[in-house]
Order: C-alpha cells, then sequence, then structure tokens
C-alpha cells in the first residue's frame, strides 16, 4: 500500500511542477483518489455451487484498494483526460494500469461545432437505465461511480436558439464484428426546447446490428417535479445465447455471443425534490435485450440438473457450474421488467441515500445504502449493497451477497 501511495503521489506532484511551467492559457487539474473495497460471497448460486464441488474453480477478488489518479488539460481547442491506477486485490500482487478517457480536439464553424478523437458522449435522460445512450453505452448502477472511458469517434453539432442537432460517427477504425459500445455506428440526435419540455429524437445505424429508433422527453411539471420517459425500438441487439452441448456436460462455455431481432426498450420516471433538498426518484423500465423468464427458468433448471449430475467428474461440473455464470452478461439488465428507487437528501455538503433494485418476475432486490460528504477539494464516501431475494432470484444467484466501499477523492 505505501507502494502504491507513493508512486501515485510522486506522480501527481511530477506533472503539477511541469504543469506550472507551462504557458498560462492552459487550464489543467485533476483528483486523487483512495478506495477501499470489501464483499462477502454469496453461498447461492453457480458459482458458489462450483466452489462448494471443486474449491479454486473459480476465484473471486472483491477484496483490495485502488489508489488512482486523474488528470486533465485543456487548451486550443484540445481537451485531455487519463487515468492511472495501482490496484492491490486479496491474495494478488499490485497491478499498476493507465488509459485514456478523453483525447479529442473541437473546433468552431459559425453554428456548426465539430470534434475528433476520443470522446464521452452520454446521451438520454434516464439515471438507472438509458435505452437512448447510442454512443458512449456507460454502464449504469455501478456500486461507486467513476469517469467513463470515451469512445473514438467523429462529431458534429449545429446549436439553434431552442434545438441542436448532433450526429456520430463511432468506433471508425474498429471491426464490423466488434459488439456492443465498440460498434462502429453512425448516431444522430435531435434536441428542441419547448416552454417545460425537452424533447430528444436518436437515431442509430450499426454495422454490424442494424438501425433502431428512440424518443424521449424530460418535462418539468412543476418547480418540485420532472417526469422523463425514453423509448427505443432496435432491428437487433446483441445479446448472449445458451448453445446446448451434446449431453448435459459441455468442454467450453455454452453461452455463445447472438443477437435478439425486432425488440425494443422503454422507460418511466419521475423525480422529486423538495425545498429542503430530499429527493425521491422513481424509474420502471423495460429491456428486450434482457434473458426471458422462460430463459431463466431453463437456467435454474440446468443447475439442478447439473449438481444432480450422478457419476460425471466433480471438475466438469464444476466447470459448467461456472460457465452458467456467463449468463449474467448477457444484457445491462438482469431482467426484463425492473423497478428503482432513489431516496436521498442534501444538506451542508452531506448527503445520505438509498436505492432500491426490484425485479418483480422473481422478487429479487437489491439495497443499497450510501453517504457522501462534499467539501470544496475533498469528498468523502461509503455505500453498502446487499443482494437479496428468494431462492429463485436471479440476483440472489449473483457471486457476492454483499459488497461494501469507503472512498477519499481530492481534487487539484
Amino acid at each position: 500500500m505505501q507502494r502504491i501511495a507513493t508512486t501515485t503521489l510522486l506522480l501527481a506532484y511530477c506533472l503539477g511542477a511541469a504543469a506550472q511551467t507551462l504557458d498560462a492559457a492552459i487550464d489543467w487539474g485533476g483528483k486523487l483518489q483512495l478506495q477501499v473495497d470489501s464483499a462477502t460471497a454469496s453461498d447461492r448460486g453457480p458459482l458458489a455451487r462450483a466452489n462448494a464441488l471443486q474449491p479454486g474453480t473459480t476465484s473471486q477478488t472483491g477484496n483490495g484498494t485502488t489508489l488512482q489518479a486523474e488528470l486533465r488539460a485543456a487548451a486550443g481547442g484540445w481537451n485531455a483526460l487519463v487515468t492511472l491506477q495501482q490496484q492491490a486485490l486479496q491474495n494478488q500482487s499490485a497491478n499498476t494500469s493507465s488509459w485514456v478517457n478523453e483525447m479529442a480536439y473541437s473546433g468552431n464553424a459559425g453554428n456548426w461545432q465539430f470534434t475528433a478523437g476520443k470522446k464521452i458522449v452520454s446521451w438520454d435522460v434516464g439515471y438507472a437505465f438509458r435505452p437512448n445512450d447510442l454512443v458512449q453505452q456507460e454502464v449504469r448502477r455501478t456500486l461507486v461511480s467513476s469517469t467513463a472511458t470515451g469512445r473514438a469517434l467523429l462529431q458534429a453539432e449545429r446549436f439553434e436558439a431552442d434545438s441542436a442537432w448532433t450526429l456520430v460517427r463511432v468506433n471508425p477504425g474498429n471491426s464490423p464484428d466488434a459488439r456492443g459500445a465498440e460498434e462502429p455506428a453512425l448516431a444522430a440526435r435531435y434536441y428542441l426546447h419547448q416552454g417545460a419540455s425537452d424533447w430528444f429524437g436518436f437515431a442509430r445505424s450499426g454495422q454490424r446490428s442494424g438501425n433502431s429508433l428512440g424518443l424521449a422527453l424530460a418535462w418539468v411539471a412543476s418547480d418540485a417535479l420532472e417526469l422523463h420517459a425514453s423509448v427505443r425500438a432496435l432491428e437487433q441487439a446483441d445479446t448472449l445465447a445458451y448453445a446446448a452441448p451434446v449431453g448435459l456436460l459441455a468442454t467450453q462455455t455454452p453461452w455463445r455471443n447472438s443477437s435478439t431481432g425486432n425488440t425494443a426498450q422503454a422507460l418511466l420516471g419521475a423525480n422529486w425534490t423538495s425545498a429542503n433538498q430530499l429527493s425521491l426518484l422513481l424509474e420502471a423500465w423495460w429491456d428486450g435485450s434482457a434473458l426471458s423468464p422462460s430463459q431463466w427458468d431453463e437456467w435454474r433448471l440446468r443447475n439442478q440438473r447439473l449438481l444432480a449430475a450422478q457419476g460425471a467428474p466433480i471438475a466438469a461440473v464444476a466447470g459448467n457450474l461456472a460457465w452458467q455464470a456467463d449468463a449474467f452478461a448477457a444484457s445491462s439488465s438482469l431482467q426484463r421488467s425492473n423497478l428503482f428507487l432513489r431516496l436521498a437528501w442534501e444538506h451542508e455538503g452531506w448527503q445520505p441515500a438509498i436505492e432500491l433494485l426490484h425485479h418483480p418476475q422473481d422478487g429479487g432486490l437489491v439495497v443499497t445504502v450510501s453517504l457522501r460528504y462534499q467539501g470544496d477539494r475533498m469528498q468523502l464516501q461509503g455505500g453498502l449493497r446487499d443482494y437479496g431475494g428468494p431462492s429463485i432470484a436471479v440476483l440472489a444467484q449473483l457471486p457476492y451477497r454483499q459488497q461494501a466501499y469507503l472512498l477519499g477523492r481530492w481534487a487539484f
């Protein structure tokens, strides 16, 4: 831990000293972050059963410490954001990594602005789920929020008094077979402001996945209430499908890349905020790219059959159980129907919050409680997430029963 801290602090000091020697027109800064994570493995689900049959079938690294430096600079139309990280996970050696979040140049020509490079471009109006996040496709509902890693793109935007057009060519150099957020695509957004309403129209043409169209609305109904909605129709959506092996046991993961045809995603939400900064967010969404209830029923049945296998090698059964966990990555939503609630209160820099994610189909529930303090430069926060529900719930089958974290950030 001492080595991690020394390396990152020395790097931040050197970068700060170097920046002071540059022209004053350069806007630079950043933040240092220390995060400690702790997790309790679940005693339910395919991974737990695999390790019970054959200890060490899978390794879970939910405990550890991460020290991270985020550095930004902007000058003359250029904007750069990079991250340096050292991570020490339990029973593993420290790992050092770095990546570029943004590196892009922007220029203006009349009402048009053009951008080329790597940039974070997040769209849509939802909080817990965003059907029309066509470019960034950011992972939502993470335990700790972090700066996203942008996409390689060419972007053109035209601004009027109450409207704007945005055209994006994303991932132009990627393989046509790339999936998800890495797929080459052309995306467009139209924005229109009318009174208390903001309207958005979306379109995307993926080189492999085909076309999709979307519409979103954010309406400020009163000083306290905001309503929002988003819907998207897709020609195809990336997912995973189970390819049944010959016999009960597979020799490699049976979960294969697949696509759903002619599906949809939709979200409805409301955000209420009182005069004393108490806020309540409610959202419900449908994600047609997620596994269906019948697919999850088949998944549970396979787990039971694997556990009941007679005379099969224990290592083979354990490996097949572990592969069943691949289903959790089929979509950004585990279930198609989702309900979300977030209650928070802000007072003198403090923000306690509680979040609930519920799956009506099988009764699964995720509860997250957190506390954050925001000062001028320092931010402190901590939280605990619990995965539960009845034994058949998909959320109860995840690798971890609980996750907790403590985090400190210092901006400079």
